[in-house]
């Protein structure tokens, strides 16, 4: 059997980032629900490594109550100081504290746009962008600048780009990688 090429990044002996690798990352999303999660996520990924956020998905899952929208818009100060306290999870004051805004501002944006889906895939008219080797771009730019003229935190235009190849807007699969074919 030949072993499957995938893109230089993808840790082969961590089980979680090949799974992650080959099921999730570049493939379109259009569930707000798990458009929201990978919001979330990457915004705790700021100054860390995608890998260590990846590990710490399921503590996550646990902590922000499986990503439910509507009560992660609802945390008081209470569930802010439990959260800081849950070993599972990155607990950094500010990203959590984010988390919960940010939250506020998804729940936002699907009412002015009927979705999240909509709000986000409409900066490519609904297709997918396909480019690799970098880490920004005109459109993260754009999407970023938008985000926090709204008043989201740690959505700089760098983890945009992250959250927009996970979530398969930008496609980013390297040329060589088994990925690449099946998505293009």
């Amino acid at each position: 059997m030949t072993e499957k090429i995938r893109c230089s990044w993808a840790n082969p002996k961590n089980p979680l980032y090949i799974r992650y690798h080959d099921e999730e990352w570049g493939v379109p999303v259009h569930d707000d629900h798990k458009l929201f999660e990978m919001l979330i996520l990457e915004s705790f990924q700021a100054g860390l490594s995608w890998e260590c956020i990846l590990n710490k998905r399921e503590a996550f899952r646990q902590a922000f109550d499986n990503f439910d929208l509507e009560k992660v818009c609802d945390y008081v100060q209470e569930k802010l100081e439990r959260l800081m306290q849950e070993p599972g999870i990155v607990r950094n004051k500010l990203k959590i504290r984010a988390a919960v805004n940010n939250a506020r501002i998804f729940r936002t944006i699907q009412q002015e746009w009927g979705s999240f889906d909509r709000y986000l895939w409409h900066w490519t008219e609904g297709n997918t962008v396909y480019e690799t080797g970098k880490v920004s771009s005109e459109l993260s730019d754009a999407v970023s600048r938008d985000l926090k003229r709204r008043g989201m935190k740690f959505v700089g235009t760098v983890i945009i780009y992250s959250y927009l190849q996970a979530v398969g807007v930008i496609n980013s699969h390297e040329e060589t990688c088994f990925c690449r074919r099946i998505r293009s």
